[in-house]
């Protein structure tokens, strides 16, 4: 194993940030997290996780991470109110106008708040020997050597210093032998390097002006037909999307929005009649008559972003950059956790290796984990006319494919679960494309087409 130091700090504790602390603590014997809010008592959405409030699931790749950084984690979820889902079987997904086959599938979600899913990896994570958090701590820059080539630490401004015997609001400097930016997409890691004599990373913007609309209702037995989850992705004509979602026992979350300024209104009303534009009318009518548990609460998303720190050929020593903060998607797709825990995994490894570059080896393969599903989000909003950004003709012809993929799926438990394992980011894109997942794709379209011309005879003759 490569000698890495004594301390690692990472910026930010939000779940990036934790699952990147907990790769940082196979290597570390001392991993210091920085946070600018302060952590709170129960598992209740906080200021500095804007998205917390929200419908949340994790996908199945990121359940297994995790499951592995912290064994027991999952069963911990649970107790607190979450439930395993198999993502094939348990939950209805609505795109192109049908929905998947549901079937019995091995591969196993979680369905939780997200204070909850965020709360138990903390709390298992500060656990660790050689592990601290230091909270109300606003981080005001990076700390170089003399010739800027290297990363010595932060400085840092506690708001609330008491615990650590100084008085608020004192500037402080706190070292390191590795600083890890996990501040997510408000990340000022570009405005930092460029203060340092670097250059900024090139940055990919796709705008999408997603924002959704979210209310807490009451869960009775029975509801949604026994299903714990039902997922409209958007498609023509209006391209509006949404979720209901088990929360708990006696809770369903429901978030809906769309694209560019059509979002959902914060109205019982006109909120039940939003929802009832979906292709099914399962999330309006549990909107319409269900006991809501609380307010409304709004979320506004801007744009896909991703910096291409792996283009950069010049890089701080001892300074990496790490989840949102490299690249944040579309939250609809809920990939976030996951890419994370994926990129986590790729820290630790990194790290272990010996050998220089650090920085340089690390963006490269964190690079390769964010390409997939940075494309899956990217080319399904590239669908929406209004979206700006290139449309190769590989983007066009996988977006046709999917089309005809989810037609075929509507009958074909076995395509959808093809199709929800890359979603899930437990298999790549290309399996889709492998011969014998084509020959389902095609010979469901036929049967499909068939039954069409069927009834069109069949109406024709009874004329």
């Amino acid at each position: 194993m490569a000698d890495c130091g004594e301390h690692a700090v990472v910026i930010g504790a939000s779940m990036g940030g934790l699952l990147a602390a907990r790769a940082l603590a196979d290597v570390f014997p001392l991993v210091t997290v920085l946070e600018r809010d302060g952590f709170p008592d129960t598992d209740i959405p906080r200021k500095g996780v804007p998205q917390g409030p929200h419908a949340h699931g994790l996908l199945s790749r990121g359940r297994c991470v995790i499951e592995d950084f912290f064994p027991g984690w999952t069963e911990g979820v649970v107790e607190a109110g979450g439930i395993r889902v198999d993502v094939v079987r348990d939950v209805a997904w609505f795109g192109h106008g049908v929905a998947l086959k549901q079937a019995p599938s091995d591969l196993e979600g979680l369905l939780a708040s997200r204070p909850v899913l965020e709360g138990h990896v903390r709390r298992r994570l500060l656990a660790l020997p050689g592990v601290r958090a230091i909270q109300n701590c606003a981080v005001l820059g990076l700390v170089a050597s003399d010739d800027r080539s290297a990363i010595k630490g932060v400085r840092v401004r506690l708001g609330n210093g008491q615990e650590n015997g100084h008085g608020k609001g004192e500037e402080h400097t706190i070292l390191a032998d590795l600083v890890v930016d996990a501040t997510g997409r408000g990340s000022l890691t570009p405005a930092w390097l460029e203060a340092l004599g670097y250059q900024r990373p090139e940055e990919e913007r796709i705008d999408v002006g997603i924002g959704y609309t979210t209310r807490l209702y009451r869960r009775q037995a029975g509801e949604l037909g026994g299903k714990v989850a039902v997922v409209v992705a958007g498609n023509d004509p209006n391209w509006r999307n949404g979720a209901i979602l088990f929360q708990s026992e006696d809770c369903w979350i429901v978030s809906i929005g769309g694209y560019f300024g059509d979002h959902a209104p914060d109205d019982a009303q006109m909120f039940a009649a939003y929802a009832g534009s979906f292709p099914t009318p399962e999330i309006r009518d549990i909107v319409a008559h269900a006991e809501p548990l609380g307010d409304f609460v709004s979320y506004r998303y801007p744009a896909n972003v991703r910096r291409r720190y792996e283009r950069l050929v010049r890089f701080p020593r001892n300074f990496l950059v790490f989840g949102d903060a490299v690249s944040c998607f579309n939250p609809i797709y809920g990939q976030g956790m996951t890419v994370a825990a994926q990129e986590a995994i790729v820290l630790r490894d990194t790290l272990r290796e010996a050998g220089t570059g650090l920085a340089r080896r690390f963006f490269a393969a964190a690079g390769r984990i964010v390409d997939v599903p940075w494309d899956i989000a990217v080319g399904n909003d590239l669908r929406h006319p209004r979206v700006v950004g290139p449309r190769p003709a590989k983007v066009r012809f996988i977006n046709w494919y999917v089309g005809k993929l989810y037609k075929a799926a509507q009958h074909d438990g076995s395509l959808a679960a093809a199709f929800l394992r890359v979603t899930n980011l437990e298999a790549l894109p290309e399996t889709l494309l492998e011969p014998a997942v084509v020959a389902r794709v095609l010979k469901g379209n036929f049967r499909r087409h068939a039954r069409s011309a069927t009834q069109v005879t069949r109406v024709g003759a009874g004329a």
